[in-house]
């Protein structure tokens, strides 16, 4: 699913609507080169055997609150007066952008106040409080955050950081591109995650600038196509639980839009699975986190690989503030997804030893058990027969099959359950 278009094209209209510039990049890097890291931009062999392209990846989960946001929250903090500082300032953010604010802030002694989703992982209200600012938790959206927050600063007279729909974050953000095309100027494309789409607006702009051939792919969960619905004029459903919720926003910039109708030549939808797969891929093979919002990129290239196979990609890892829980269920869910943890419902005869048998031959096979369940009372057995659910660990799918078949000739007719208990 996306929306696609030549990279080349420049949408007109779109363009004459940009309200930040090269030179205004180029400004915020002098603003904020001292004040956060420039992270490595590196090639990644591995992925790029996973995927078929050229996978060069930039590795903004190595900033100190660990995800690009704090660019564009430093670049907009420059620019307040000293009566402005002393009244402090309010941000609305599922997490990244929350923490951005509330580390920078701290660190140049602005009070700043945050109100974040009740629904954000506990990882990052835990870390946007641990860097002193006042954390208020308010309605189950980014949108539900934001009226709380605009009512706040009204009631305040706060200053208001947004996350993505203003020109001072726009250029803060669009950085990223600037450091990526001097590592690796000859990419061919860059694939940005979309939420507000202040990322991947500025990352447009500085990137089409520095190279004009370039072309800019974004990316959106399936579950929260807003800008594919705000470009293309559809309505697809927006909302669910999502991995990626550091870009699951229902409403997009006003600012930021008209950038990506000129700049982006395509967005690309990706699904949960394809979330988790890459969260994983990220980890096992990078050996570097990653939250949904920040695999996003690899994502989009692991669901279109025809689309980017051997071309130069350049992704933005984003964000690596994802909950320890999530990601050890990731894990355990990709292995099951690769066969190498595995279920199976043996029919066996209820009887002493044989569960000694069975674990002795599966010791033979070289799967390591994880977990049995005897059942006796299931009623397409006889009497004295039983059921025994046992879930092994393997190498892999072939491995999985060996296992499946030898259990078989063994005359135990295994049946494979799937993850959520369902025979397949």
């Amino acid at each position: 699913m996306r929306c696609r278009g030549p990279a080349s094209r420049i949408n007109a209209e779109g363009l004459r609507r940009v309200t930040v510039t090269l030179a205004d990049i180029e400004a915020a890097r002098r603003t904020i080169g001292a004040q956060v890291l420039r992270t490595p931009m590196l090639p990644a062999p591995k992925l790029s055997a996973l995927t078929g392209a050229e996978v060069w990846v930039k590795y903004e989960n190595l900033q100190v609150t660990n995800s690009f946001k704090e660019r564009g929250a430093v670049n907009k903090l420059a620019t307040l007066s000293a009566a402005d500082r002393a009244r402090g300032v309010i941000a609305m953010s599922a997490g990244n952008h929350a923490q951005a604010v509330a580390y920078h802030a701290r660190r140049l002694r602005i009070p700043a106040t945050i109100v974040m989703p009740v629904t954000t992982p506990f990882v990052k209200v835990a870390a946007t409080e641990a860097y002193g600012a006042r954390v208020v938790l308010h309605g189950e959206t980014v949108s539900d955050a934001q009226e709380r927050a605009e009512a706040l600063a009204a009631e305040s007279g706060l200053v208001w950081v947004h996350p993505y729909d203003d020109p001072h974050v726009i250029a803060g953000q669009g950085t990223i591109a600037a450091e990526m095309l001097e590592a690796a100027p000859d990419l061919d494309v860059l694939v940005v995650p979309i939420g507000g789409g202040g990322l991947i607006a500025g990352n447009a702009i500085a990137a089409r600038g520095l190279n004009p051939a370039i072309e800019i792919v974004g990316v959106e969960c399936a579950l929260y196509p807003s800008m594919f619905n705000a470009l293309k004029g559809e309505s697809r459903a927006i909302g669910g639980p999502t991995l990626a919720e550091g870009i699951a926003v229902k409403n997009v910039g006003e600012l930021t839009r008209p950038i990506v109708r000129a700049l982006v030549s395509d967005i690309v939808l990706v699904e949960e699975a394809q979330l988790e797969r890459a969260v994983n891929a990220f980890l096992t093979l990078q050996k570097t986190m990653a939250e949904g919002a920040g695999a996003a990129g690899l994502a989009a290239l692991l669901a279109n690989a025809e689309r980017f196979h051997g071309r130069k990609v350049g992704l933005i890892l984003c964000g690596g503030n994802i909950d320890p829980r999530i990601l050890a269920s990731i894990m355990v869910r990709e292995l099951e997804r690769g066969n190498q943890i595995v279920s199976f419902r043996l029919t066996i005869p209820d009887r002493p030893g044989v569960l000694g048998v069975i674990a002795t031959r599966l010791g033979q096979l070289g799967a390591n058990i994880l977990e049995v369940d005897h059942r006796r009372l299931f009623l397409d057995v006889p009497a004295k027969g039983a059921k025994l659910d046992v879930t092994v660990e393997t190498r892999d799918a072939a491995h999985a099959d060996e296992i499946d078949a030898a259990l078989a000739a063994d005359g135990y007719r295994p049946q494979r359950i799937d993850a959520g208990g369902a025979m397949e």
